[in-house]
């Protein structure tokens, strides 16, 4: 299925297929599936150096994990910061 929507004008079976429930989804999913493209393309999947589907293959990999990695780093610190804030400060006495 189609996930763009038609520039210019639209004729009423256009805006009847894009208005359906699938072409909804499909457009959503869609922007997603840009979003993830644009994950691996910040860690290193813009160009690839190496030559052939081997080290095509290897280069994707590598990207895939290197999001991953950073993906997992930010839910380490927002677990470590929701547990510090959980965890109350140690009391002093005066001397």
């Amino acid at each position: 299925m189609v996930a763009l929507p038609k520039k210019g004008r639209h004729s009423a079976a256009d805006d009847a297929r894009e208005t359906a429930p699938e072409f909804v989804q499909a457009r959503h999913k869609h922007s997603a599936v840009e979003s993830a493209i644009n994950g691996l393309e910040h860690f290193g999947l813009d160009l690839c150096p190496d030559h052939g589907i081997v080290g095509f293959k290897r280069y994707v990999a590598l990207a895939v994990l290197a999001r991953h990695i950073h993906r997992l780093g930010g839910v380490v610190r927002e677990q470590t910061a929701r547990t510090k804030a959980l965890v109350p400060e140690p009391q002093t006495r005066a001397a």
